[in-house]
């Protein structure tokens, strides 16, 4: 029997609560490393970091979805992920508290996301997923970013290569 991972999800926390992607947007986890701040970019952009010679934009999902800015702790790690775009994928690399581990959510297992009452904006709910006794909040990572900020995020990390730094 052979398993998709459409209800496979990385699950992490934010601000105390649960969160989850899908595994398919997920490129790999990463512990915190420093990050390289960009001047002029929105509060919720933290910088870049250098990730095997390329440049990964790193953003706040904290800032972003309007709560306290992420504090560094040892649990602290670095989800990168490839977002859609107009443009095509942008690599993004996210904050979170703390990432746990992958979980398998069957479909009758998700309900649709709530209207009101959610601290996140509905649009970038995918659903609620049941986990034993608790909720995890699903997120819809491609619509957490507008048109526009992917395509700064897109600018603000030049794919360049490792050239020659024989430093």
């Amino acid at each position: 029997m052979e398993t998709s991972n459409a209800n496979q999800f990385l699950t992490f926390t934010l601000d105390g609560e649960q969160y989850a992607i899908g595994v398919a947007k997920v490129r790999e986890v990463l512990e915190y490393t420093k990050i390289t701040r960009l001047p002029r970019t929105s509060i919720f952009m933290k910088g870049i970091i250098n990730l095997r010679g390329a440049g990964v934009p790193v953003i706040d999902l904290r800032l972003k979805f309007g709560l306290a800015e992420t504090p560094i702790t040892k649990d602290t790690s670095i989800i990168v992920m490839e977002v859609e775009s107009a443009e095509g994928k942008v690599v993004v690399g996210a904050l979170a508290d703390a990432v746990h581990e992958v979980v398998e959510i069957e479909e009758g297992a998700i309900e649709p996301a709530p209207r009101f009452g959610t601290r996140l904006a509905a649009e970038f709910i995918k659903g609620v997923g049941k986990r034993e006794e608790s909720f995890v909040i699903l997120l819809d990572i491609d619509r957490v970013f507008n048109a526009e900020e992917v395509s700064l995020l897109a600018q603000s990390a030049p794919q360049e290569e490792a050239v020659g730094a024989g430093a």
